[in-house]
């Protein structure tokens, strides 16, 4: 059986409905998955809990969806520069788990490897810790967080082989890997598919045993989300 599949929506088939929780790789819009989320978008589905860093930029990345109201609630780090999500937030619209990044990607990492929860010094005495049981360990406090395992991931990826065995490039790794560990169906782009033997084994950051469906998005558009250059000295 094939994990490659011809496009976003024919490997999206069957995945999506109104409420499911999606865990979603990326970092502003380094490393997002453009075109799962494009057909999240175009798919309708609604009541949506995303669980990702951030929610991309206003009309970019999860902001689509954000925009178009699908998002019941976000799990992320921050709401950072999309003044949608700020202003969704702000207005009482969307709800937010507000998580600090390193216990965001641990999170879903224990999902991925059947750990429900852990102990953490993170957010202690902050909100972050309001409503969680806390611990004492030497003398010191813990906050215990839940481990995530969400109904889907959407993961971008720089190179693939038909097998699933998937290569990021550089900070594009980011929240991916431990997003894709976490889904119960994990679904990859990546901008090259190759076949088995291409790639070198000890190059590969995620095995093909956590990637179920794969497609080759070809080239990508791949925007900056704030770009600032030096001005030339004078002459």
């Amino acid at each position: 059986m094939t994990k490659l599949f011809s496009d976003a929506k024919s490997a999206l088939e069957g995945l999506l409905h109104d409420g499911m929780l999606i865990a979603a790789g990326g970092f502003g819009l380094c490393g997002i998955p453009s075109l799962l989320i494009d057909e999240v978008a175009e798919s309708g589905v609604s009541g949506l809990t995303i669980a990702s860093n951030n929610g991309g930029l206003d009309g970019e990345g999860l902001g689509k969806l954000l925009r178009s109201r699908q998002i019941r609630k976000m799990i992320a780090s921050y709401v950072g520069d999309n003044k949608e999500f700020e202003r969704q937030y702000l207005a009482g619209e969307v709800e937010i788990e507000f998580c600090p990044q390193g216990t965001l990607a641990e999170r879903m990492r224990a999902g991925g490897a059947g750990i429900p929860g852990f102990y953490t010094k993170t957010g202690v005495g902050t909100l972050v810790a309001e409503g969680k049981e806390t611990k004492h360990f030497d003398g010191e406090e813990y906050i215990l967080e839940r481990g995530i395992l969400a109904d889907l991931a959407l993961v971008k990826g720089w190179k693939a082989d038909t097998a699933g065995n998937v290569v990021f490039r550089k900070t594009a790794r980011n929240f991916n890997v431990p997003a894709a560990t976490c889904g119960r169906i994990c679904v990859v782009e990546v901008e090259e598919v190759v076949e088995p033997g291409a790639l070198a084994p000890d190059g590969i950051h995620l095995p093909g045993v956590y990637v179920h469906r794969l497609i080759d998005g070809g080239q990508y558009e791949k925007r900056i989300e704030f770009r600032t250059v030096r001005q030339p000295a004078a002459a």
